[in-house]
Order: C-alpha cells, then structure tokens, then sequence
C-alpha cells in the first residue's frame, strides 16, 4: 500500500468521524399541556470549543490579515479578529446539530417548528450553553382496531328529475342578473348595503352586496332565517331590518350568542336570466350539445352520491376509530386549523362538482360551528395520520394531477390556471393531506362490511350566504360575486 493510498484513507476516516460527531446534551422534556412539552437543551462547553475550532479553522484558510500569508494567520488572531462572525457561526451550527441530535434520540414529533427566539440567543464566553423552546407535539395514543367494521352504505339512482332540477343550479352559473321594476320575490336577487348594530355601536357594514332571495341567509358567525320573506316586495331604497343571535363560536367571544341588529338598505333588484342553450354556450361549457350536457350532469350527480357514500361512510369509520380519543387539544392550535379544515371541505365538495352557491353556503355553516367542527376533525386527521404511517400510505404526485384536472373540468377551466390558484392560496398542501387520508380511510373500507341503505333525501338548497362576519369588521365580497368574476 502506498503512502498517497494511507494517506486518502485517513482523509476519509477523519471525515467519517467528523461527520458522525456527537454531543453530549442535556435534554429536559416538560410536558405544559395537551400537546404540547417545554424542552430545555444544556450544550456542554467542550461542545461550544468543537464547533468554535471548526469555524475559526475554515476562517484561517481565507482570512486575510495585514502582514500574514492567507492560510497562515495565527488562529488566536483570527479569534480574536473575527469574534463577532465566529460566535454567529458557532450559534447557528451548535442550534442545528442540536436540534437534529434531539430529533433523533428523542420522539418529540413535533407539528410546527419550534417556537425559538434565536436573535435572543448568545454563546456565552465561558462555560456552557443552554436555551430552551416550547413546541406543538402530536398526541401519544394507541391506535383502536380498524379492521373488519360494519359500515352503513347509503345508496341512490339519480332520477331524469334530479337532473333537469339540477342543471338550473348549473345554467344558473352562467346567467346574467338583470335589474328589474318589480318587487323582490323568491329566488330574485337584490344588491344592498348591511349595517350590524349591536346596541349604539356599529359592529360592521357592508357595501354593495348582492344576495339571492333564500330561505335563509348565512354569515360566517350568524345565520338570518327567512330571509326571503323579509325581503319580499322590496323595491330600490327600501329599508329592511332583523335580528340574528351571534354562533356561540364566533371568534368575537365577547360577542357569542348576543342578538344583533341586521339592517339593510335595498339599492336595486334583479332578476337571473339563464343563458341561451346554443353553440356558444355549448363551446362554452366544453360539450357538443345539451345531450351531452346532461349526461356530465348525471355524472356530475352520481359523483355526488359517490361523495355522499363516502361522507356516510368517513362519518362511521371516523365515528368508530375516534371513540377513545379523548385527548384534549390546545385551544390556540385549533383555532390555526380551522382555515385548513375549511379548505379541506371546500376541496371536496369541488371535487364532487357542487356548484359555488352550494360550497358557499356550507362554508359559512362550518364557520358558524368552526372550533368544535376543527378539533373533531384535527382528532380524526391524527388518527387517519397515524394509520396511513403504519400503513405506508402516501400521497403520489399523479394524485394531486389527476384531482386537479377533474376540478378544472367541473369548473370549465385549465388545469393549470386551477394549480396556480391553488397554490397561491395553499391549498396544495391542504389537497396533498386529504388525497392521504381518503386513502387511508379507503383502506379501512377495503376489509369492511357492508349493507346497503335507501339514501336519505338530500336538503333542498334553501340558503344564500355573505363570506363575511357580523362582529368583525372586513372588507369582503360574496363567494358567489368572486367566483362570477372569474367565469
């Protein structure tokens, strides 16, 4: 064996040992609350000395220093030249290595990253190194039995009626509001301003918006019943005024189940026309003629029984593996997931090719029930989470391509401009966590059992709805305006 062979090999072992080196940490774990531990790190000073050589041997080799050779400046010098540029690379090595030594040893099995002030931190001159963090951490539970379970399957033949009632809602997409003479009547639609008053104080208002005639009309913390018989015969300037009781969950606590004025100021009233069923409209919508029309809304029904079967059937399974889990969650955790647990609903209704008025007024009833609906479904997300680990179940990007394109045919747009939306908004991730946990919850139904139930009948579609709250001040519009908008 030659030297230059002798010598390449100890090059490698000493980079091995560098690379595998280990501190030796101090690690204290508090648990502080429902998923949630205090975690104190002590860095002893022969660890702050190892990392502290390493940054003033790379700062040597570069330094260059008035009377020395690059390379060849005293590495006392350079300590004491470069303290500053020394101490920041030593922190930001020592937090690193840290942390991922801490991963690794310890199953903290974190949610969020860290909740760590680094500027706040400083390598001390003399002794040792400590910080400490708080972090959201998943709940520690055993896993109930998933395997085998008797679901009820609630099954449905979409009827001829079924889809005439429903190509209106369709067509209705692509209508144009007319500003009418008449009074306002059921299923018109009026554009108003909304003022909430709570006593002397105005809590919020609202310009121009324009609301569909409804049985009832959903804010996003309240809900105003017959609102279309509040609103019938109205004409332009007409004054209209209820009363709507505060969702015991709005996020104005001091404001939940309180009665608020509701009063609005009619600017006009106007009428749907639905469009021409022609060439144009066909070109449109992507089919050759109205034959073809109904049978995507068939399908379109059909998918929506698909997706009522398998809610019934999430709803059961759900219903079974979550009965033990009776672990709290933090309330400020909840509260950051309820966007997300929003969006994931939205996701699949849209998937399911309900149309926007529909999305929107569920959206606003999740909001009105969001805290209580958001831990129910971070529960069952755990749980799914933790099945589809033991399973190895993951997400394949083709997924997330094939529920894009089956989204943008239900809106009648590119795949691509439905991907860039979703991912300015976020909720590719959001789709990413729900394709796993559908099949996780599909791999439970695989070893189920089944028994077929007579569907119940579907609600009629009786609300409208504000993507706005009553107690909190916001310049919004409706769902309904921002999706016509887009068309």
């Amino acid at each position: 064996m030659t030297d230059e062979v002798v010598t390449e090999e100890a090059d490698t072992a000493t980079e091995a040992e560098e690379s595998e080196y280990r501190m030796s940490l101090t690690v204290d774990i508090e648990e502080i609350g429902p998923c949630r531990k205090k975690v104190k790190v002590v860095v002893p000073r022969a660890d702050l000395d190892f990392f502290q050589g390493e940054a003033v041997e790379e700062l040597s080799g570069k330094a260059e220093i008035p009377g020395f050779r690059p390379g060849n400046v005293p590495k006392k010098l350079v300590l004491k030249r470069f303290k500053s540029e020394i101490n920041d690379q030593v922190k930001q090595n020592v937090l690193i290595s840290s942390l991922e030594q801490l991963a690794e040893e310890h199953e903290l099995d974190p949610i969020n990253e860290p909740n760590l002030d680094v500027e706040d931190l400083d390598i001390p001159d003399e002794g040792d190194f400590d910080y400490q963090f708080e972090v959201e951490v998943r709940p520690d539970f055993d896993l109930p039995e998933y395997n085998g379970l008797s679901i009820e399957r609630p099954v449905h033949e979409v009827t001829d009626e079924e889809v005439t009632k429903f190509m209106n809602q369709y067509l209705s997409q692509y209508g144009e509001r007319k500003v009418v003479e008449e009074p306002a009547a059921a299923g018109d639609f009026v554009t108003t301003d909304i003022k909430f008053t709570s006593g002397d104080k105005e809590l919020n208002a609202l310009s121009g918006m324009t609301i569909e005639l409804k049985p009832s009309l959903r804010f996003q913390d309240a809900e105003l019943e017959k609102f279309d018989k509040l609103m019938e015969g109205a004409k332009a300037d007409d004054q209209r005024e209820a009363k709507v009781k505060v969702s015991a969950e709005s996020e104005n606590i001091e404001m939940r189940g309180e009665d608020v004025l509701v009063s609005f100021e009619v600017q006009s009233v106007m009428r749907l026309e639905l469009p021409e069923m022609n060439k144009e409209f066909f070109e449109r919508v992507g089919v050759e003629n109205e034959g073809e029309l109904k049978d995507n809304i068939r399908d379109m029904l059909e998918r929506q029984t698909t997706f009522q079967q398998r809610q019934s059937a999430r709803e059961q399974v759900l219903s079974k593996i979550t009965a033990a889990a009776d672990w709290d969650l933090p309330e400020d955790l909840v509260l950051k997931q309820t966007e997300n647990a929003l969006r994931r609903e939205v996701l699949e209704m849209q998937q399911a090719g309900f149309t926007q008025q529909q999305i929107s007024a569920r959206e606003n009833e999740i909001r009105s029930k969001a805290v209580s609906t958001t831990r129910q479904a971070l529960k069952e997300h755990f749980v799914l989470d933790k099945i589809a680990t033991k399973e190895d179940i993951v997400c394949e990007p083709q997924d997330i391509e094939m529920e894009i394109t089956m989204m943008a045919m239900q809106r009648g747009e590119s795949p691509r401009r439905v991907r860039a939306r979703m991912q300015k908004s976020g909720m590719i991730e959001n789709l990413d966590a729900q394709i796993r946990e559908r099949k996780a919850i599909d791999f439970i139904l695989e070893s189920a059992e089944f028994k077929d139930v007579e569907a119940p009948k579907e609600d009629e579609y009786t609300a409208a709805s504000i993507s706005a709250s009553v107690c909190t001040t916001a310049a919004v519009t409706t769902e309904v305006e921002t999706a016509a908008e887009e068309e």
